[in-house]
């Protein structure tokens, strides 16, 4: 798959700060994905350290996600950001989304399973929503950067699989994107407590596919793999693309090329702001699909500009 990202660079921390390691084993842009930033707003509205919609209303962390729950079932580790001491810990709740039918009540467990851990200066680190039966520290427990923690699940108020990273300071939440608090629209914060700084992606694709038909949501979310190959009486090919952070007024280009040229192309718009989108388009064949190799690609289109751009391939035969 080839992939477009834009990304922002920022500065390190000074010496001697207090730093912050990538929490867990994902290559972002790739593996996995900033859901959603702090929100840096104190209205009822929201937004991200760059003043995007990269959060909602009183988010107090940082969401890494993952692209779907294949991916958290064959296990993701997390590690610690920081050293320090465990101060707690939790296990034992189930890998349900909170929306999902039948959820179980939360009763004030919104973090889930998850561990919270001390630092010097006053600084603590507090991870969110691991996969039931995964934690391996425990309360009293010395803790090294990367030291694994266990791994990302979907337990406790969550609605996708990922890791909520909070960073706080004498029990004040702080965004480790600007912990500086000086957030100027359209500027670059001047610190950061990321030891390595990670890029900002203002929304993407998740993955894209082939399939036959237009799939389920919840099969897009659950990790649909994309077929190498399809027989030439295949009666319809559908190009799928799942994204995060789409806006109001964006577009998802998806086109699909084969051996005899364009087979498709649609530009759908995008009417709304949505933290998640999927989108679908397909051609059918009542004559048969040619041999050969046949080319997907989807973008993210903002203001004419590709976001984010994945092409996956296909052989008919």
């Amino acid at each position: 798959m080839i992939r477009l990202l834009w990304i922002f660079a920022f500065a390190a921390p000074a010496a001697g700060a207090f730093e912050l390691a990538m929490p867990l084993d994902c290559t972002l842009g790739d593996t996995c994905f900033i859901q959603q930033y702090m929100d840096r707003d104190a209205s009822p509205a929201w937004r991200d350290f760059l003043c995007g919609p990269l959060s909602y209303n009183d988010h107090e962390g940082t969401d890494f996600a993952l692209p779907s729950l294949a991916a958290m079932q064959a296990g993701v580790t997390v590690r610690a950001a920081s050293p320090g001491v465990v101060r707690s810990a939790r296990d034992g709740m189930a890998d349900i989304a909170s929306n999902a039918a039948g959820a179980p009540a939360l009763d004030g467990r919104d973090c889930g399973n998850g561990v919270l851990i001390d630092h010097e200066g006053g600084w603590q680190t507090q991870y969110c929503h691991m996969k039931q039966g995964s934690l391996l520290v425990g309360p009293g427990e010395k803790v090294t950067t990367g030291a694994p923690l266990g791994q990302v699940g979907l337990s406790g108020r969550s609605e996708f699989p990922h890791l909520h990273l909070t960073v706080r300071q004498d029990g004040q939440e702080i965004d480790p994107f600007d912990p500086g608090q000086s957030q100027v629209c359209g500027e670059t914060p001047a610190q950061t407590l990321w030891a390595t700084p990670l890029p900002y992606q203002p929304g993407g694709l998740i993955s894209i596919g082939f399939s036959t038909d237009i799939p389920t949501y919840d099969a897009i979310k659950a990790g649909l793999p994309s077929p190498l190959s399809l027989p030439p009486d295949t009666p319809a090919l559908v190009l799928w693309a799942y994204a995060f952070g789409s806006r109001a007024g964006d577009q998802m280009l998806l086109e699909i090329i084969g051996p005899a040229g364009k087979v498709l192309r649609e530009l759908v718009p995008l009417d709304r702001t949505q933290a998640q989108v999927f989108r679908a388009a397909g051609k059918r064949s009542a004559t048969g699909w040619p041999p050969g190799a046949y080319s997907g690609t989807a973008a993210l289109v903002r203001d004419g500009v590709a976001v984010d751009r994945q092409s996956v391939a296909l052989t008919v035969r």
